[in-house]
């Protein structure tokens, strides 16, 4: 175990290399110019050469890659030129209420997806199982701002039920901290629950035409037991790959859903970047996101190999 964990931990290296590469080089390719954007009017050619060279813009992209990726690894993202605020700073404000939507619509999706798709592989070729599958295609094809604007209008302008923008920190009123967050997260698990049903689904059909399911009835076992131990267990290992996959998906979602829910999350701080133009929290912010989807597909690994010693042994 020890073997394949340092292993995947040697994977792990190049990955981020890569990525901080791919960061850094697309920021720096944006049009325009930092210096200008940091000075505004006092933006003289001379004031503008000062700049550039104090913050070493004006060497060549490789020497200034190499000089950030150093600051990088002394724990030194950035800080920002318009707040003054540091990017860990930034990003420690807001990842709990990211951290929180994408967990919540998780749970959504699974909620969703899990039952469903055991209710359809337990009537595989039923109606049921049709018009299910046939919703689920449906959902895959509706964008996540119109099912953003389309929960908007149906539980807070129609029903009035629930808030359509703004944050309560859990901490100072959880009640109304749910409240805030049920349509962002409803919204972001409607999109998740499809692809969660269909694949489980597909593995539950395949794991109940085995042998060892034969050999289960043949017992005289109960179906809810075949169905939900012998079937649902060894199918399960999907679902952890889903939920690895749907990190990038959902971290996608947020920055929609955030900017349309006015929640102050990574997203939105991502946004409010592009049109200020602050490339410092930029690149810092996108280089810890995409960090953080590397290293949870990383736990998913080690997750997949204490579900499957095949795995970690090699043999699968």
């Amino acid at each position: 175990m020890l073997f394949f964990v340092a292993r995947r931990l040697l994977y792990l290296v190049p990955v981020l290399i890569a990525v901080s590469v791919l960061t850094f080089v697309i920021a720096s390719l944006l049009p325009g110019d930092l210096a200008y954007v940091i000075l505004g009017d006092q933006a003289t050619p001379e004031n503008v050469a000062a700049l550039r060279h104090d913050m070493g813009l004006d060497q060549p992209i490789w020497l200034r890659y190499l000089g950030w990726l150093w600051h990088i690894l002394q724990g030194d993202f950035g800080r920002s030129f318009r707040t003054g605020q540091t990017v860990l700073q930034a990003v420690s404000e807001r990842v709990p209420i990211s951290f929180e939507l994408m967990i919540l619509a998780e749970l959504i999706g699974l909620a969703i997806g899990v039952p469903l798709a055991i209710a359809c592989a337990a009537k595989a070729g039923s109606a049921f199982d049709r018009f299910m599958t046939g919703s689920a295609f449906g959902m895959l094809s509706v964008p996540t701002f119109l099912s953003a604007i389309l929960l908007i209008y149906l539980f807070a302008v129609e029903l009035r039920l629930l808030p359509a923008t703004g944050y309560v920190p859990f901490t100072e009123d959880p009640v109304a901290n749910l409240r805030f967050m049920v349509l962002p997260a409803l919204t972001l698990g409607l999109a998740e629950w499809p692809g969660i049903m269909r694949v489980l689904r597909s593995d539950m059909i395949a794991a109940l035409q085995e042998d060892y399911i034969a050999l289960a009835k043949a017992k005289g076992l109960k179906p809810s037991r075949i169905l939900f131990v012998h079937a649902l267990k060894p199918s399960s290992l999907t679902l952890v790959t889903i939920t690895g996959i749907n990190i990038g998906r959902l971290i996608g979602g947020a920055v929609i859903v955030e900017s349309i829910f006015a929640l102050p999350g990574i997203g939105r701080l991502l946004v409010g970047a592009i049109y200020t133009r602050d490339l410092i929290i930029l690149q810092g912010v996108v280089l810890l996101v995409a960090a953080g989807f590397v290293i949870m597909n990383f736990v998913v690994d080690m997750l997949y190999a204490l579900l499957d010693p095949r795995i970690r042994h090699g043999h699968a």
